[in-house]
């Protein structure tokens, strides 16, 4: 496959994780919202977010992560000169510590899914910020490469 349609299909999926991110942290939020919720209201709604939680982190935002990262892994055994250049190992860094955030949402899913809510809606709107920043730092890195004085 064409080394462009490859990249392509990179930047898609990555995109779409970082989307799926987005979104399900701002369910985890009207999730715990939920809870402050009277009765029936609290169940109803904690139950048709566990289900959208559920669709989005299984269809959309796994498959994604791990799409990427398949294009990526393609991309730097096609191009392994990527793995000599300076931004690339802080891009990959950052997409370490995205890794790390996916696997922590993961966490708060399960408990969610569990009916433990341990993390109140402030805390998971600033938690929501991380990816941000990981995205912002990612997509610069990219755009200016070598021009690390961004930071």
């Amino acid at each position: 496959m064409d080394f462009l349609y490859i990249k392509s299909l990179h930047i898609i999926f990555v995109v779409t994780w970082f989307a799926g991110l987005f979104y399900m942290v701002r369910l985890f939020i009207y999730h715990t919202e939920a809870e402050k919720k009277e009765e029936p209201a609290k169940e109803i709604l904690q139950t048709q977010y566990k289900l959208m939680e559920k669709r989005l982190w299984y269809i959309i935002t796994w498959p994604s992560a791990v799409l990427a990262s398949v294009f990526a892994f393609w991309m730097l055994i096609k191009n392994p000169y990527y793995l000599e250049m300076p931004w690339m190992h802080v891009k990959l860094a950052f997409v370490l510590a995205l890794y790390f955030y996916h696997g922590k949402c993961h966490s708060m899913y399960k408990q969610l899914q569990k009916d433990q809510v341990k993390y109140t809606s402030l805390k998971l709107r600033i938690w929501n910020e991380v990816a941000t920043i990981i995205l912002f730092a990612v997509v610069f890195l990219v755009v200016l490469k070598n021009a690390i004085n961004w930071i």
